[in-house]
């Protein structure tokens, strides 16, 4: 199986339980948040439903400079918009991370602020951070959904709202 194949197959895998997750996000609760340091649940997932489009990101650029790219959060108003957000983005980045080229995945991606660095990687590990920000904002929502008595679905294997688990 080549690299974006298997990649293929984790975006896959990691999607469904997003789904999952994002479908449990209630509309009524979009302004709640746990600390003021902390986002908003419709801050949250709304960038849980975004990140799959940083596939694409990483694998049709070269970089991402703050610096000259103004960043506007989507607006979503209900858990609908939100589900209908995430499943174009999933499109948006399986498209793009399937007509890549393997040789792409080997390419320099930089993560920059101006003339201030980040971070020099592949587009083959930015493909996979992307996916590590999906699994960890993810709990984080799960963490919120727990705090508002939201039952929460398992992520790998059952959660303590399913079955006999706990």
């Amino acid at each position: 199986m080549s690299t974006i194949e298997l990649l293929l197959k984790e975006m896959d895998q990691e999607a469904l339980t997003t789904r999952k997750m994002l479908e449990r996000v209630p509309s009524e609760k979009f302004d709640w948040q746990p600390h003021q340091k902390s986002m908003t649940l419709q801050r949250l997932a709304t960038h849980v439903a975004e990140l799959p489009s940083w596939v694409d990101m990483a694998v049709t650029t070269d970089e991402l400079d703050f610096a000259n790219n103004g960043y506007a959060p989507e607006t979503v108003s209900n858990t609908s918009e939100l589900l209908e957000y995430f499943d174009r983005n999933l499109v948006k980045g399986r498209e793009s991370l399937s007509k890549t080229a393997e040789e792409t995945l080997s390419e320099d991606w930089t993560l920059r602020n101006g003339d201030q660095v980040y971070q020099v990687a592949t587009k083959g590990e930015i493909v996979r951070m992307a996916y590590c920000q999906i699994v960890h904002h993810r709990a984080q929502l799960g963490v919120f959904l727990r705090l508002l008595d939201v039952p929460i679905p398992g992520s790998y294997g059952p959660s303590a709202d399913e079955g006999d688990f706990m």
